[in-house]
């Protein structure tokens, strides 16, 4: 004892102060292990759920994230496929319309799209309010989203999810509307189709409503998010009119080629990257990591066909491999599959996504000639291959096959019959009659109160300058041409003329 006592006198203090704390340490760790309860079965149970879904919302939420960064993906897809001078325009639109659409889509959409009211609408939540438990599911859930209680994450993670969606809607339409709406009213439109239009539609098949009732399937949106967004596309270029010398007084179209293919390449990258958190994201869940990885084999494969498909037909129809072109056939095959992603083989979905690369060749051609000034090709990507991937699951479906539950009937090329289309069918021409409508109301009441179209001189010398009083590329030479037009090509007195 007095060896050990003539030990300690010898060491250092600061030794002597790390021998006391590690005894310290010792003893009250002995007594933690000893006051700690043996785990019960409970006690198991909840740590095996709280573990569950702590993993389900950190995959959906990283999936999210993914989605949320597609808005990068479209500001530079859009801005390249535009002129110079409309550049900063149109990053303005695609930054904001996420900022509109949070606001919109708290306050009012998600709870018409999700909360419990009749099949065509719901009644509550708005402002992320109401009776929820969330992460309880089936029948421990008790609140107003019924229609979510399949997933078990939080009502946040429920909410910012769908969130990333909405915003995704809006963006399809600033491209089809570029270089001469007013900033304003596409602002306003914006709210007003995240706010109302677009849930209403998606009440009715995400929401619990009388599509979902009747067998309509949509695993990723290519109804309810991208022939939406089409449809609303659609209808505002329409509204709005063809740019200035985009066609020639003897109906000729002229070719206005975007400014620069190479951020335009990259926001195609961006895209694809994204879709990877759009469709496998949409399991909500990380509870099948075999369906996960199918659903990624299926979207890429599509992605892929779509672009190889789209390179072919325009080096065989316009004679020259246009990378416009291959861009949008990678989207019009990603957007083709989104709705069937879950439900068919790696194989249907190449098919798919080839098929989708070859109509957006030929759709881009027949909207041109029917005088819709479509600058990035959003209707001819979004609206028509949101219809066609729609229909194709009523095609290629093989129901639960790859674990997806619930799951559509087969397919008619499997045996399934036309049951399965036919509900597709009715519910493409429902979503998109009803869309229409509410877009056209929306557009026409904005023509007459505010006017929608910029002047005619401010379209000539760009948006940057008459909507934000600043260049996008300050100090180099600015593009006021209008591509392969000539002076003869549209009239000579567009200087002051307004657009209402």
């Amino acid at each position: 004892m007095r060896s050990l006592k003539f030990i300690a006198t010898q060491l250092a203090p600061t030794w002597r102060t790390c021998i006391l704390l590690t005894s310290a340490i010792f003893l009250l760790w002995s007594y933690a292990a000893a006051a700690q309860q043996p785990a019960t079965l409970d006690s198991v149970a909840q740590t095996t759920t709280d573990l569950r879904v702590g993993l389900d919302t950190m995959w959906v939420m990283v999936a999210g994230f993914l989605v949320f960064f597609m808005n990068a993906g479209f500001c530079m897809l859009e801005a390249g496929f535009c002129r110079e001078k409309n550049s900063v325009n149109i990053l303005s639109k695609n930054l904001v319309v996420f900022a509109l659409s949070t606001v919109a889509f708290w306050a009012i959409g998600f709870g018409l799209m999700f909360s419990d009211g009749s099949p065509f609408v719901g009644f509550g939540g708005f402002f992320l309010t109401g009776v929820d438990n969330s992460p309880a599911t089936a029948d421990a859930y008790q609140g107003i989203f019924s229609a979510l209680n399949w997933t078990g994450i939080p009502l946040g993670a429920k909410f910012f999810f769908q969130l990333v969606f909405a915003g995704t809607a809006a963006t399809i339409v600033s491209g089809a509307v570029a270089e001469r709406i007013k900033f304003v009213d596409f602002l306003i439109f914006s709210l007003l189709l995240v706010g109302i239009s677009y849930p209403i539609t998606g009440h009715w098949i995400w929401g619990g409503g009388w599509l979902a009732a009747a067998g309509f399937y949509d695993f990723a949106g290519s109804t309810v998010v991208h022939a939406v967004g089409g449809w609303a596309a659609l209808m505002g270029a329409a509204f709005l009119g063809p740019r200035i010398g985009k066609y020639a007084t003897d109906g000729r179209s002229n070719a206005i080629p975007g400014h620069n293919m190479g951020i335009a390449t990259l926001g195609a990258l961006i895209l694809w990257l994204g879709w990877f958190g759009f469709n496998p994201g949409s399991t909500m869940g990380v509870g099948n990591g075999s369906l996960i990885a199918h659903i990624a084999l299926t979207t890429n494969t599509a992605g892929a066909f779509g672009a190889l498909a789209a390179t072919i037909t325009a080096w065989v129809v316009l004679g020259k491999p246009d990378l416009s072109m291959i861009i949008n056939g990678l989207l019009a095959g990603l957007v083709a599959v989104t709705a069937p992603c879950a439900f068919v083989s790696v194989p249907s979905a190449a098919l798919i996504g080839a098929i989708g690369g070859i109509i957006v060749v030929f759709a881009v051609g027949f909207f041109d000639s029917i005088k819709i000034d479509d600058p990035v090709g959003a209707v001819s990507v979004h609206l028509v291959n949101g219809i066609w991937g729609t229909l194709a699951l009523g095609l290629f479906s093989q129901g639960d096959l790859f674990g997806a539950d619930p799951a559509p009937a087969l397919g008619l090329l499997f045996g399934g019959g036309i049951g399965q289309l036919w509900i597709q069918l009715i519910g493409t021409l429902s979503v998109g009659g009803m869309t229409v409508l509410i877009s056209s109301i929306f557009w026409i009441a904005l023509k007459a109160i505010l006017g929608i179209r910029v002047t005619a001189e401010e379209e000539m010398v760009g948006l940057d300058i008459s909507e934000h009083g600043m260049e996008g590329y300050a100090g180099f030479a600015k593009e006021t041409t209008l591509g392969s037009a000539t002076q003869h090509d549209f009239p000579s007195d567009i200087v002051g003329k307004t657009y209402q």
